[in-house]
């Protein structure tokens, strides 16, 4: 418990950023001694002044801070400090690493990451491209990581527990302010399988600030970052220059040259990023340091011969043919099909129900990748 009161006393001191943190922590040892340390081996270390040398020598640890801790122990929460075992290895060795990391769940000690985000205002071609490529991932025994935001964040974490493998949400707020208050459910989903983690005080609300520090930490614990839909200025592009900034591979998700929700991963690719139809692009490239295991096999039911879909008619083929991996509004598919509109509903409605089609709102359709 004092070892960790004086690590959340050692951040709350204005000065001591992160990178400043680092440093001390690296040549001290822990807080414990650097808050013991002479005046003079203090201001050995880059970055030190003499006031902030006078700071540390006469910090104290306010009660609010006491509180804060007992608050997570009270709640099961872990504060996993940059010396623990437990902290992520990756993490660690970027220049700014959180001096500890508040963690609902668990994180895996040697869990080989891969970061996905991209647009809150995703199109409903980005989330299930986005929900597809995670669930392979999390079948491949990797653990993905993103921010729980809307759009594409939360379709990463859906797809990444629908494939079976811890996912990791890194917060841009503390852990008792879920955000988007939206995803309560799902961050007590991935918390149970995997782990949400965030370097803000509790109750920290999700300042824009955080956003550009928690990026830092979603690219920082992975070997490499996936964009998908993210318009020329969207944050994603932060994450992925950190991304390149600490060495990890660029991947990104193209879309249609249509969307400017996809011209931030069209430049991307343009810049170098390697082009992801599917799992097998991203393993190509970093397979070799994944612990990746082959997806489990479906085991037939026992007595039950594989089930076979029964061939489409030609109209509904021709229908199906007409429709693209972007939503299209039905009056624009009875111009282009020439077709009854209310025979096209019923054609569009069986496939829909056959997997198919998918509908989305304002009576427009889209073809599902099966």
């Amino acid at each position: 418990m004092e070892d960790l009161l004086a690590w959340l006393t050692l951040k709350s001191l204005p000065g001591i950023g992160d990178l400043l943190g680092k440093r001390l922590i690296e040549r001290f040892g822990s807080p414990e001694k650097v808050f013991q340390a002479p005046p003079k081996a203090l201001m050995g270390v880059a970055g030190m002044t003499p006031p902030l040398v006078a700071a540390l020598s006469c910090a104290r640890t306010p009660d609010r801070l006491k509180e804060e801790l007992d608050r997570a122990v009270k709640k099961n929460y872990q504060v996993v400090p940059l010396t623990d075992p437990r902290y992520p290895a990756l993490l660690r060795e970027i220049p700014d690493p959180p001096l500890f990391l508040y963690c609902h769940g668990r994180l895996e000690q040697d869990a080989g990451c891969v970061a996905v985000v991209g647009s809150r205002r995703a199109t409903s071609y980005g989330r299930a491209a986005t929900r597809k490529l995670c669930r392979a991932l999390a079948r491949h025994g990797i653990t993905v990581v993103s921010g729980m935001a809307r759009g594409i964040d939360t379709a990463a974490h859906e797809g990444a527990l629908a494939g079976g493998s811890p996912t990791v949400a890194v917060l841009g707020s503390g852990l008792e302010r879920i955000y988007p208050p939206e995803n309560k459910k799902l961050f007590h989903a991935i918390a149970e399988k995997g782990a949400v983690i965030s370097e803000f005080f509790l109750k920290d609300p999700p300042m824009p600030h955080h956003f550009p520090k928690r990026n830092r930490v979603i690219a920082g614990m992975s070997l490499g970052v996936v964009v998908v839909e993210a318009a020329r200025k969207s944050g994603s592009l932060i994450t992925a220059r950190l991304a390149a900034d600490q060495g990890r591979e660029v991947f990104a998700v193209p879309g249609s040259i249509e969307s400017q929700k996809s011209a931030g991963t069209h430049a991307l690719i343009k810049q170098g990023a390697k082009l992801v139809e599917d799992v097998k692009d991203i393993l190509e490239e970093i397979g070799h340091r994944l612990d990746v295991k082959p997806p489990p096999a479906i085991a037939p039911q026992k007595g039950v011969a594989p089930s076979q879909d029964p061939p489409l008619s030609p109209e509904a083929s021709r229908v199906l043919d007409a429709l693209e991996p972007y939503p299209v509004h039905i009056d624009d598919l009875v111009r282009k099909l020439a077709m009854d509109a209310g025979r096209l509903a019923g054609i569009l409605l069986k496939l829909e129900l056959g997997g198919w089609v998918q509908q989305v709102p304002g009576k427009r359709f889209l073809r599902r990748t099966r």
